[in-house]
């Protein structure tokens, strides 16, 4: 979603799915958007526990407590200020811009459509904002949202997104498809291992069930890039690496005897993300169904995932 509106640098993304998972995984949801290069979320526990910028606008809710649209922009501009976000989609689109800007000013921050023809409207709005001399006035569309959507708004006249179910329950797959299996084990106990060596006494065992078999044995991960830094291929091996100069060692140490010593700052987080993101060649960004960016190879077989 992030790369459909033109990344980091592009038109910014708002976190809004809360309302359509756990209360909790919605936290964790808009902590890993932020991660992956959304601008901020709606939902305040993860600004207060993480940090994540918080941003929103106000639900159609919001218009209809009111005995009027007017009444709530008035409401909203009264609390927020001018440089608030009004949503104008509750009745008519054409009319609530009109009355927007007439409570707020042309100094307006930004309106919300939600509905309808959003590529339409966009420039329809666009237009008419100008037109009343709210030149700088934003607009935010938001409205079921993925990144295809976002990549058929590219040449719209948009300044930013909100996006939920999409982002929250996986656009299209709910579930990640992974799961923990144990792929070695040792005959003696932890401080024998220890003193042996860990790869002298571990021994692979491997889940051999039909269509889901496992590969035993402890592994090790390399990023393999060319010499300007490209990624091209996970290398999976069952002994230590040699990388080239060029490649990346992936395994990190998260987890020593059941404490967490692999914590980073979400900032941290984040600039890694970015600095990852970079290493992927420009073909792996295109917007494919079921394809992995770069193929991932087990060693020393070759074989290819």
């Amino acid at each position: 979603m992030v790369t459909a509106a033109g990344g980091t640098g592009g038109r910014p993304l708002i976190e809004m799915g809360s309302r359509r998972t756990h209360e909790i995984a919605a936290v964790a949801a808009a902590r890993a958007a932020y991660i992956a290069g959304f601008a901020s979320t709606s939902n305040l526990q993860a600004r207060f526990s993480y940090g994540v910028p918080s941003s929103g606008t106000a639900a159609h809710a919001f218009t209809l407590v009111h005995d009027s649209e007017r009444d709530a922009f008035m409401s909203q501009v009264s609390s927020l200020g001018p440089a608030t976000t009004l949503l104008v989609d509750t009745y008519d689109v054409a009319r609530a811009v009109r009355t927007a800007v007439d409570v707020a000013g042309t100094s307006l921050g930004a309106v919300r459509i939600d509905s309808g023809d959003l590529p339409a409207l966009a420039v329809s709005v666009r237009s008419l904002l100008d037109s009343l001399g709210a030149t700088s006035t934003r607009i935010i569309l938001t409205g079921d949202l993925d990144e295809y959507s976002i990549a058929g708004l590219a040449v719209a006249p948009v300044d930013g997104y909100g996006v939920g179910t999409s982002l929250v329950t996986g656009s299209g797959a709910p579930t990640a498809a992974l799961v923990y299996k144990l792929v070695a084990r040792s005959d003696v106990p932890l401080e024998d291992s220890e003193a042996a060596g860990a790869l002298d006494v571990l021994r692979p065992v491997a889940k051999r069930s039909v269509g889901k078999p496992g590969r035993g044995g402890r592994k090790w991960v390399v990023r393999h890039r060319t010499a300007a830094g490209e990624a091209v291929t996970e290398r999976i091996s069952l002994a230590p690496p040699d990388p080239a100069p060029a490649d990346r060692v992936l395994l990190q140490e998260l987890v020593r005897e059941g404490k967490i010593v692999g914590r980073e700052p979400l900032s941290a987080a984040r600039d890694r993300h970015q600095a990852v993101l970079a290493e992927l060649p420009a073909y792996a960004l295109q917007l494919s169904r079921g394809y992995p960016a770069i193929p991932t190879v087990f060693e020393p077989t070759g074989e290819e995932d």
